[in-house]
């Protein structure tokens, strides 16, 4: 895996895609900037070498070039991580961008518009990428939350760069990480899937079933494991076409020796709402009328055991609706838990836009030894598949 620290910049030109798809409130100013320094290391080692940076970036999903999805609104905030002034430019093809590239001196960094303002490159369409490539004299991808897509600029530029094409230092540190949780971790190995649907996560849970030696399921989708057993479960979220489904995990995990733990208790409420009344109840005796939004007291200590014995953990998605006060604390405690697992020497990786949310308001990102900045793209790796972005370096 070729990274820029393999490639010596001085006087160079390197045409970055980087995932500054990042939340803008409503004055237009970045309110999570944690994709703009994840890909700092990369931006800066280019500049310290003496080249040039051309960065290039989608920002939300516009159909029609609305001044909203604009990146000119992310500059000034780029411009205080970096501590260099980012040029920008207000398209990321044509002539005033060959313009402003031919004009960028070493030291430099430019912006290019918002990809996305044009639909080839959603649609990966190669004249578009072409047009792109002219803009570096070596292609870096460091956007690990697009590399799932095979988009113009993520999969399909590359091959204008048969050799000046490399991975940036994030997406190299992604693809590290996931692999020590699939491939190169220390035993015993947990996975903590949770969320709302069983059927987002199946292929996760199939494709690591031979990796892990505990998984733990929490959130919504654990209601449909219960009912599978027989379970009542009152009002709670649950997926009845995926219950026999359900019942083969279990049976599957059982036959590679894989511990599953289900929760045994539940806060249970009348309504889906921060002012609902509550009681703990046993997780598959819940009354009709209630429903399940967060695991109970019993269920958080038999989590933190595993916890508390395991090397390697993956946390994907939360165990209750942990964005209602009322309702987070079986997601608090969990992750308090990783993170006194990882200070006791395990190997925790956080991913999932739930899970990432969950570290970041808990204030446990720091404590984790690392945190995902793609959601999608992490998934598909866990999945086992080949994401497009990663492929196209390695061709």
């Amino acid at each position: 895996m070729k990274t820029v620290n393999d490639i010596d910049f001085k006087g160079k030109k390197a045409l970055i895609r980087v995932d500054f798809n990042v939340p803008l409130d409503d004055d237009f100013k970045v309110t999570d900037d944690t994709r703009i320094r994840a890909a700092k290391p990369t931006i800066l080692k280019i500049l310290e070498d003496g080249g040039s940076c051309v960065l290039m970036s989608h920002l939300g999903r516009p159909k029609n070039r609305e001044a909203e999805f604009s990146l000119q609104h992310i500059v000034k905030a780029l411009s205080n991580i970096l501590g260099v002034q980012v040029k920008f430019v207000a398209d990321c093809i044509g002539p005033v961008v060959e313009k402003a590239v031919a004009d960028l001196k070493n030291g430099e960094i430019l912006l290019l518009e918002n990809l996305r303002y044009y639909e080839e490159e959603t649609k990966g369409d190669r004249a578009f990428a072409e047009k792109l490539s002219k803009f570096g004299g070596v292609y870096v991808n460091d956007a690990f939350g697009t590399a799932h897509r095979a988009h113009a600029s993520t999969a399909i530029i590359a091959e204008f760069f048969p050799k000046n094409k490399c991975f940036g230092l994030l997406l190299a540190s992604e693809i590290e990480n996931v692999k020590k949780v699939l491939e190169k971790n220390e035993k015993p190995v947990t996975a903590i899937i949770g969320g709302a649907k069983v059927s987002s996560k199946i292929t996760i849970i199939e494709n690591i079933l031979d990796k892990i030696d505990h998984l733990i399921i929490g959130g919504g989708m654990a209601f449909t494991f219960i009912k599978a057993q027989g379970g009542k479960i009152g009002d709670s979220l649950v997926e009845d076409d995926k219950q026999n489904l359900a019942l083969e995990i279990l049976e599957i995990a059982k036959n590679k020796g894989v511990a599953v733990h289900l929760p045994v208790d539940a806060i249970i409420a009348d309504s889906f709402a921060e002012t609902a009344n509550t009681q703990i109840s046993p997780v598959n005796n819940i009354p009709d009328g209630w429903m399940g939004l967060d695991v109970g007291p019993r269920t958080n200590e038999i989590f933190a055991d595993v916890l508390a014995e395991s090397k390697t953990i993956l946390w994907n998605g939360p165990v209750g609706v942990f964005e209602m006060e009322k309702f987070a604390e079986g997601t608090k405690i969990l992750g308090k838990n990783i993170a006194k697992a990882t200070e006791n020497g395990a190997f925790s990786l956080v991913g999932g836009g739930d899970s990432v949310a969950a570290v970041q308001k808990f204030k446990l990102a720091d404590k984790v030894s690392y945190v995902s900045t793609g959601g999608g793209a992490m998934l598909e790796m866990l999945e086992g598949k080949t994401l497009p972005g990663i492929k196209a370096l390695l061709e």
